[in-house]
């Protein structure tokens, strides 16, 4: 839903002299609009009126991705006749595509349609790949015969082509939906004012929850329907779900609170490299009588965003706002003269690069979870009872029953101790809180090395060792995704400027893809170096592999990205101590139509 062309300013500015709740006004600060493209009424938009519809949506998504994640390797396995490592490596590189898609939706939802069109679109999108994944595995002629006697036929070449067309559908309605749901939630929540800030950071640890929540279901309810009725059910629920979550999503319209795009960050961004390296090379230096471009209205001339005050960090890309000429400079052509705010964004994105690079480990190692954990998981003791065998793509409820009780635990107990003891409104910071979950992944690749060693070396007879085993290296991977991946969402979406939201939670996201493929390279050069399928530490018999040596690397690189990023996050500077001051920041507004000039600093 687009807001009306005129100043958001200008508009909130009118309307708030008409509704005022005694002095206070009861309108958004930041020119959110409501449905009917009026700026949004606290008191019938947003805060947690709009948020259970969008987290319905998110528990949908997340049940259907989980279903099919957990138990892709097994379709692959056992139906489409894949051998364990080179399903393994589908399903990652899989998940990968599906969050670097989410650059793609970020871009889509901050340049074009919105975070709430994009949000319908991409879910549609899903909900087709959905049928088409239930199709591949309602009709016969589209996966191979049973095995035989042993004799397994490999899939077509139409057959696997049509299954990955279904797969290719759902990471692309994944990538699309992602990184504008979270982000859209948090539009729901008023930055300007006290009660809804507190509420916004409480709706980021709801928001995992209910991500988990999804996640219990797929790898629990879904898993067991399809190893009862078949993967035609196991497919095809989620398939009902997630087109039943776009209907919920759109019966919360009238309480959303919605956001105009602001045109393409990318642009932006190549708009200020390009003109500061066109400076650069004409000697333009900056120093203290630098005259810096910026307009001379309310808000930026970015649609709908708010300026931003200059700081001294990455100094270089000022090259880009300063004026030459104040008489001749052209100041509508962003090609040849941006402004300080535009600038400023570059900055802030270029800021939270190194912290994002230094979490991509934790995400190689939680490629595991739905790959080596699961191919365990299909050799161990599951018996629970004499008639009931716990599934095989049940076993990750380990790491999401952690999540269900933590967060609550986290929210309702924890912040409130440490919020006495440290004085910042969250317990911790959100740096201290992805710290805590890296530092975690640690503990959790080293048992599940130790536990692996025990497998194969004490227990080598198939079916002799118990799954919950396996308990520790879920509960821990599971536990540093808690504290890590809501550090993340804070983080992100914190340091992101108005007009690049979505884009700040792509970035943020795209690392647990890049992290998937990462994970794919490692294998197949771990295999390459230690002799392929037949002789290697990751062949197709896991009690002839040495599994236990793979996750012993997975430990050492936990273990050396945890020390980088302590020293990247010590020496951190967010967009609010960036070496922002009024002496760096000391305008002077020329008369007329002429721009408003900010001097540099030396």
């Amino acid at each position: 839903m687009e807001p009306p062309e005129k100043s958001f300013v200008q508009q909130a500015q009118r309307e708030n002299n008409v509704q005022m709740e005694g002095n206070i006004s009861t309108l958004v600060s930041n020119g959110s609009v409501d449905i009917r493209g009026r700026i949004a009424d606290k008191r019938k938009t947003g805060g947690w009126k709009a948020s259970p519809f969008i987290i319905v949506n998110e528990v949908a998504e997340r049940l259907a991705f989980y279903a099919i994640a957990v138990n892709m390797v097994t379709y692959l396995v056992k139906v489409m006749h894949q051998s364990i490592p080179v399903a393994a490596t589908h399903v990652t590189d899989w998940i990968g595509a599906a969050f670097v898609l989410t650059l793609l939706g970020a871009f889509m939802a901050d340049a074009y349609l919105g975070r709430f069109k994009t949000i319908i679109i991409f879910s549609s999108i899903y909900a087709v790949g959905m049928f088409l994944l239930t199709l591949s595995a309602s009709i016969d002629g589209l996966r191979p015969p049973p095995c035989k006697a042993g004799l397994c036929q490999e899939a077509s070449n139409s057959q696997t082509t049509f299954l990955y067309t279904a797969l290719a559908l759902i990471a692309l309605g994944t990538g699309g939906i992602k990184p504008c749901v979270s982000s859209f939630g948090a539009d729901q929540f008023d930055e300007a004012d006290n009660k809804e800030v507190k509420k916004k950071y409480a709706f980021f640890n709801w928001f995992f929850f209910a991500i988990n929540t999804g996640a219990l279901g797929g790898i629990t309810v879904l898993v067991y329907l399809q190893v009862k009725k078949g993967w035609i059910w196991g497919f095809g629920v989620p398939t009902g779900a997630m087109i039943i979550s776009i209907a919920v999503l759109l019966c919360g319209t009238k309480y959303y609170r919605f956001q105009k795009p602001m045109g393409s960050p990318f642009t932006r961004f190549m708009q200020v490299m390009v003109v500061s390296v066109r400076n650069h090379w004409r000697g333009v230096k900056v120093g203290r009588e630098t005259l810096l471009f910026e307009v001379q209205t309310e808000e930026s001339d970015i649609t709908g965003a708010r300026k931003l005050a200059r700081t001294s960090q990455y100094r270089f890309w000022d090259k880009a706002a300063v004026i030459t000429d104040p008489e001749s400079n052209p100041t509508t052509n962003r090609w040849r003269l941006c402004t300080v705010t535009q600038v400023e964004e570059f900055k802030s994105f270029l800021r939270v690069l190194p912290v994002w690079a230094s979490t991509i480990a934790l995400s190689i190692s939680f490629a595991q979870l739905s790959t080596f954990f699961i191919s365990q998981a299909t050799i161990m003791d599951r018996q629970l009872g004499p008639n009931f065998e716990v599934p095989t793509g049940s076993v990750p409820v380990f790491a999401s029953i952690n999540a269900l009780f933590l967060v609550p635990l986290y929210e309702k107990l924890i912040v409130p101790v440490l919020r006495r003891r440290t004085g910042h409104y969250r317990g911790i910071t959100s740096l201290q809180r992805m710290g805590v979950g890296l530092f975690l992944s640690i503990f959790a690749m080293a048992s599940a090395a130790l536990i692996e060693k025990r497998r194969r070396e004490r227990s080598p007879a198939q079916f002799s060792m118990s799954f919950f085993w396996l308990f520790p290296q879920y509960f821990l991977i599971g536990g540093a995704e808690v504290f890590t991946y809501v550090g993340q969402l804070e983080f992100f979406y914190d340091e992101a400027t108005d007009g690049t939201r979505s884009i700040s939670s792509a970035v943020f996201l795209s690392e647990i893809g890049i992290g998937s493929w990462l994970s794919t390279v490692i294998v197949k050069i771990v295999g390459g170096v230690t002799g392929g399928t037949e002789k290697g530490w990751l062949r197709n018999d896991l009690n002839k592999s040495k599994l236990d040596y793979f996750y012993w690397l997975l430990t050492s690189i936990n273990l050396v990205n945890f020390l980088v990023y302590v020293v990247v996050a010590w020496k951190y500077k967010g967009k609010n101590v960036a070496g922002a001051s009024v002496s760096d920041a000391s305008t002077v507004k020329l008369d007329g139509p002429r721009p408003e000039i900010t001097r540099g600093s030396s």
